[in-house]
């Protein structure tokens, strides 16, 4: 009789282990549910977020740019921060660091000098058209054109876009020659292609 009573207590002890496992398994999967389901919304925002950092203007792109450190400080002396952050739109032609570094040193810093305000911005707008001309637009214009395409730039001034060597390139009026290295980066105000030289007017 009493083997008959400890069988049964063992009986009853299996089946409570094997309930608490069934139990500990399914809070196991709830959580592991919940977590899933955190991570899956935290990632939706994050990618939002990513989404609206492309709401910025042209002068924001160039502000975050590792190669354009001189232009930004050019646009900063010349006060046109606040002009580039307007609606537009606006294509800008941007030179980099490296660009800024084939301009003769002393000649870069005259231009520099609040003396010179009025130059340096005849020639940062230079390098700024008041429309959105983005790479295709660019190409067909050129192609339209029999081979060029005259630009007029916010100064006033023209330069003339064209492939050479197959590549697009930019002529100003005194005959220097920029490549257009990189294109179509968008902002919420306009477009900024890359450029290895700096375009100066007459």
């Amino acid at each position: 009789m009493t083997i008959f009573i400890n069988e049964i207590q063992i009986s009853k002890f299996k089946k409570m282990k094997v309930l608490k496992f069934a139990l500990s398994t399914a809070l196991l999967f709830t959580v592991l549910f919940a977590h899933a389901q955190c991570s899956s919304n935290y990632k939706k925002k994050s990618h939002h977020a990513s989404y609206s950092h492309q709401a910025e203007t042209v002068v924001d792109i160039a502000l975050n740019s590792e190669v354009h450190k001189t232009l930004v400080s050019a646009l900063q002396a010349a006060d046109l921060v606040e002009a580039l952050q307007a609606n537009g739109p606006f294509t800008v032609f941007a030179p980099t660091d490296n660009a800024f570094a084939k301009v003769p040193k002393k000649a870069l810093t005259d231009l520099l000098k609040e003396s010179n305000k009025s130059q340096l911005q005849k020639v940062l707008t230079y390098h700024v058209v008041p429309a959105r001309v983005d790479a295709s637009t660019l190409l067909s214009a050129i192609k339209a054109g029999g081979g060029m395409y005259e630009i007029k730039t916010l100064s006033g001034d023209k330069l003339t876009a064209k492939i050479q060597n197959g590549e697009p390139v930019l002529i100003d009026e005194n005959n220097g020659v920029s490549i257009i290295r990189t294109t179509d980066l968008k902002a919420n105000n306009g477009i900024i292609h890359v450029i290895d030289g700096v375009v100066l007017p007459k």
